[in-house]
């Protein structure tokens, strides 16, 4: 199995939150803006849910081929939840799972979209810049809500966008993907710049909200069904 992370920015979950702050804020300087990836010919997906009340994380995580969507390989991958939520701190709760689900694609991929926040957090690393940083991988931040910052009013039609604010700083967009539907909360994980976060969402959304790497995930991460309880997963067969 390949090897993404340097484990030393997922560190096991001890219980210390003021720790586990202080290493957002190490991390977050960490962080690169700026377009740093190659042509993309495959993107992933990935995404987080829970089983049995929370004690088991299931993450998703799903390649598709950049140009047609096409959605090529999809894993599973569950563990026993070693940490309770808390706000903020959401990444250490879940990375490791997807991180697990990652390294079981067949391929890795050139960009990552993340259900989740990137540098719009309020130490700047969100899930999706911390899976970033820890893997190197470029990756955005596609959010169904927003968890810090305002923004001005938007316009009803698919592309518009404005900027998200906070401490003075834009942080990320708030995108609207489809006409009259409800926007996304779009930041920049890792390696790519804020000009260029919203407009690889759009190119990867077709006729629904999400994009098509994330949408993908979101499903398998929140199925339920007897073929993920025995971990089962369609395209390649076999989770581990």
């Amino acid at each position: 199995m390949q090897t993404l992370a340097d484990m030393s920015m997922v560190p096991p979950w001890s219980g210390d939150v003021a720790g586990a702050r202080a290493l957002q804020v190490t991390l977050a300087a960490r962080v690169r803006l700026e377009d740093d990836h190659p042509p993309l010919r495959l993107v992933a997906g990935v995404d987080v849910g829970f089983e049995e009340g929370g004690a088991v994380t299931r993450a998703a995580a799903v390649l598709l081929d950049a140009q047609t969507l096409t959605p090529l390989a999809e894993v599973v991958a569950r563990q026993p939840t070693q940490m309770p939520y808390i706000p903020g701190l959401l990444s250490f709760r879940e990375l490791p799972a997807v991180l697990q689900a990652l390294e079981q694609l067949p391929q890795l991929p050139d960009l990552v979209f993340v259900d989740g926040h990137g540098v719009a957090h309020p130490r700047g690393l969100g899930i999706a810049a911390h899976l970033g940083v820890a893997t190197n991988l470029p990756t955005v931040g596609v959010a169904k809500s927003i968890l810090v910052g305002t923004h001005e009013a938007l316009g009803p039609l698919r592309g518009e966008r404005v900027p998200l604010h906070y401490t003075g700083k834009t942080i990320g967009w708030v995108l609207r993907s489809k006409d009259g539907i409800r926007p996304l909360v779009v930041s920049p994980g890792h390696r790519v710049s804020m000009q260029a976060a919203p407009e690889l969402v759009l190119a990867c959304c077709t006729r629904y909200r999400l994009p098509e790497p994330t949408r993908l995930a979101d499903r398998l991460a929140s199925r339920r069904d007897a073929a993920l309880r025995a971990g089962q997963s369609p395209l390649i067969g076999t989770s581990r």
